[in-house]
């Protein structure tokens, strides 16, 4: 390595997503983005250190430029809290701790309105308390990254344990339709990298993203390299420059994304949880509702969402025979089980979601309908697999077969899935 590490108007944006060079040199749709930029030649410097997951998110989201933080402690995310608390003074941001969950979302929410990158923290019990906020955000479209640091549930459960018991819940905890990205890094390196990503996503196209680290992830400490603070690339919201009168906060663009003003610059925005107009005023307009719910959906489903979004890594697919999904913490026990496979002549593959939600369908369809047996490997009793038996039977549809046998290796008793546990799964 030769880096040295150490209808009504379109509005226009007066300012864009960041074009600049940093852009180029770290592409985050890429998997290990910082490490790939270090092999290819495109970082010259970088930062060594060592950090634990949560505290490997807490510097992303400043270094990504979020300026408030808005939190109640709840285990195992407190040091995310504690490391926001302790820094993010430095960064010219605020930190408030709430009374409680419900109001810890309610305030990144309104710090986000007011015209600031915002983030808040929970875990299990606190996750479904901010679910009702979670839906208003989602239907007002508001740029926010939320981290729930995944233990065993339900109720309090294991609070110190591991577990990955909330992949349904981030997809469809709060009610109605809503679109929502999830991701859940494996490794130190990926809570830094994914959390910026996060960020990115959340403005570019004014949505809630949620960070799924599980406890195991977020607790380890690990070596990271991370880029110099310049080469970080980072997105912030489009906002408008045209006159105050023609604005609207949901009017049309050419992306579905609308420009977004903060309170404060003489532009009038009104946010309501009721179907609103482009206005953002209720309104009882069922063409309007319809528009409404179906551009919400249809903003994070262009070609160029789906680049932003959806991320996969496979290893050894292309000829595999045995498919092991895994995300998370798991999927390092199943990458080390497909070695181990592999050496004796078995030919197994890993799929690793990192974005969760949305499903990278595509993907994982073309692995599905190539494989004899797919195992999926997580801490619940089959939350993603549920995904991934509807994704397999879409594959067997289109090739007009059989759908591929769907077996589940889970756990719930505190306990991490072990290389052997799937290695064993493997040679059944």
């Amino acid at each position: 390595m030769s880096a040295k590490v150490a209808r009504a108007p379109v509005m226009e944006p007066a300012s864009r997503p960041d074009d600049s060079k940093a852009a180029v040199k770290i592409n985050l749709s890429d998997v290990g983005a910082v490490h790939q930029a270090l092999r290819a030649g495109r970082l010259t410097q970088a930062r060594r250190t060592t950090l634990s997951g949560n505290d490997a998110i807490a510097k992303a989201a400043l270094e990504a430029g979020a300026r408030f933080f808005g939190g109640y402690p709840i285990t195992p995310s407190t040091e995310v809290l504690e490391y926001a608390a302790r820094n993010i003074f430095s960064y010219g941001g605020s930190y408030l701790q709430m009374e409680d969950e419900i109001a810890s979302i309610a305030s990144a929410i309104g710090a986000s309105l007011g015209g600031v990158k915002a983030f808040t923290a929970t875990s299990g019990p606190g996750f479904s308390l901010k679910q009702e906020n979670l839906g208003y955000a989602c239907l007002v479209e508001v740029p926010l990254v939320v981290i729930n640091v995944m233990r065993g549930g339900p109720s309090t459960g294991g609070p110190t344990d591991a577990g990955q018991s909330d992949v349904m819940q981030a997809r469809w905890g709060t009610h109605g339709d809503h679109p929502i990205v999830a991701i859940a890094p494996a490794t130190v390196q990926e809570c830094w990298e994914e959390t910026v990503r996060a960020f990115n996503i959340a403005e570019k196209y004014r949505t809630p993203v949620i960070l799924l680290p599980d406890a195991k992830v977020s607790q380890m400490k690990e070596p990271v390299i991370l880029p110099a603070l310049a080469d970080i690339p980072i997105v912030n919201r489009a906002r408008p420059s045209g006159s105050p009168e023609e604005y609207e906060a949901f009017g049309p663009t050419a992306n579905g994304v609308p420009l977004m003003a903060p309170f404060g610059e003489g532009y009038r925005s009104h946010f309501t949880g009721l179907y609103h107009n482009r206005k953002g005023l209720p309104t009882r307009d069922v063409r309007l509702i319809d528009q409404l719910q179906k551009r919400i959906h249809a903003k994070l489903n262009t070609p160029a969402a789906r680049r932003d979004i959806l991320k996969t890594e496979t290893f050894l697919c292309d000829d595999a025979e045995i498919l092991v999904v895994a995300y998370g913490i798991t999927a390092r026990a199943a990458k080390d089980a497909v070695l181990e496979a592999r050496a004796v002549g078995i030919k197994a593959g890993l799929l690793r979601p990192i974005t969760l939600w949305p499903s990278d369908r595509e993907t994982a369809i073309k692995y599905l309908s190539r494989v004899k047996r797919v195992i999926v490997a997580e801490l619940n009793l089959g939350q993603y697999r549920l995904e991934i038996e509807r994704l397999a039977y879409e594959a067997a549809q289109r090739k007009q077969c059989v759908p591929t046998t769907v077996t589940g290796l889970h756990r719930v008793d505190m306990r991490l899935i072990s290389p052997r546990d799937v290695y064993e799964e493997i040679c059944r």
